[in-house]
């Protein structure tokens, strides 16, 4: 009978608690990724979709919410930097992080006032055919260079959002605007969506490969910028006050708001405990199953019908998506092309919006 030593009882006790350890870690992952992201897109629907008080008024003011969302993160990112003894200077030209800020706004604006036309499972899919966008940008910017199979993907995808935007169930009506949910205007504010934040993904991994640059203290330089564009484009619009007025008003829309703003900036925090603990393949399997969880959630808590011409294009995208992340053998160094970190929602741990 073999003799069981103190090294291999030890060896075993070492296995079991390393095991025990990382289902913890992925747990809490898991787990908080799911909670922020799927409660931040309920909500996001909610405040663009549902009506508040007896009146049944809607919520019009996009660029309000941007205000919210960036002013929290800031504070958070700013805490953090204070917290860490790190620096609180900018490392790169002020103008650099100002562009980043703009191209955010505008990604996050377009998202917001979709939501107007479109509904929340059309705009959810819709965001995975970023991949394009980001490999011209990637291209223009970086003078990066994809495989074919990355331009398969991203024509894989796009014909499964395609059919999924173009084939609406005929029931399923904007509160904004006649007609059915796919409207031209619904359609160009998601392109514009897509088209800033393949700029915005591309030019924050420029800046931080040209900079030695802390996490915070890009997030807190961007979203502080965002934060006064966003005040300047309210002031300038005359939507600050109605805004305001809105929100004191409507007890529960206040509510709504404080609440997306603090699950965006939580978000924030697991995106990238997840990628430093687990790397970006498995970051990349959980934000495609969020977007998967995200869409069903929407379609029963909001009622939105899926025609089956809109079922056929969710299988062709999502099972696109599973298929990159379960092939590939091994997860990529950091010389991983953006594309494949994007076709899931995040092309980096810099983003100041989540998905």
């Amino acid at each position: 009978m073999a003799e069981t030593t103190p090294a291999s009882v030890s060896s075993s006790a070492g296995d079991s608690n390393w095991r025990e350890n990382k289902l913890v870690k992925g747990s809490f992952a898991v787990s908080g990724i799911m909670l922020t992201l799927v409660t931040y897109g309920i909500l996001q629907e909610k405040i663009m979709r549902v009506p508040y008080g007896v009146n049944k008024d809607y919520f019009k003011y996009s660029l309000f919410l941007v205000f919210c969302n960036r002013i929290t993160t800031s504070a958070v990112s700013a805490g953090a930097l204070v917290a860490r003894n790190k620096v609180l200077e900018p490392v790169a030209p002020i103008y650099k992080y100002c562009l980043v800020s703009v191209s955010n706004i505008l990604t996050t604006s377009c998202q917001y006032e979709a939501l107007k036309y479109v509904s929340f499972p059309v705009q959810t899919l819709a965001k995975c055919a970023k991949m394009i966008p980001v490999m011209v940008w990637g291209t223009v910017i970086m003078q990066k260079k994809y495989r074919g199979t990355d331009y398969l993907l991203a024509f894989i995808v796009t014909l499964g959002c395609s059919v999924f935007i173009l084939y609406p169930a005929g029931t399923d009506i904007s509160p904004y605007g006649r007609g059915r949910e796919n409207t031209v205007w619904g359609v160009l504010l998601m392109l514009g969506y897509l088209g800033c934040d393949g700029f915005t993904s591309t030019f924050q991994d420029k800046m931080f490969k040209g900079y030695n640059m802390e996490i915070h203290n890009q997030i807190f330089y961007t979203t502080l910028c965002s934060c006064v564009l966003s005040l300047t484009g309210l002031i300038i619009q005359g939507q600050l006050l109605p805004a305001v007025e809105f929100v004191y008003l409507h007890k529960d829309c206040f509510f709504d708001i404080a609440l997306l703003s603090t699950v965006a900036t939580a978000s924030q925090f697991f995106i990238s405990y997840t990628i430093r603990t687990f790397g970006a393949l498995t970051f990349a399997t959980i934000m495609t199953t969020r977007q998967l969880v995200s869409i069903i959630l929407s379609c029963v808590w909001f009622s939105h019908p899926l025609s089956w011409e809109q079922w056929i294009g969710a299988v062709i995208v999502f099972g696109a998506i599973y298929s990159k992340s379960f092939l590939r053998k091994a997860p990529e160094k950091t010389t991983t092309s953006s594309v494949e970190h994007v076709q899931n929602g995040n092309s980096n741990n810099l983003k100041e919006n989540p998905c």
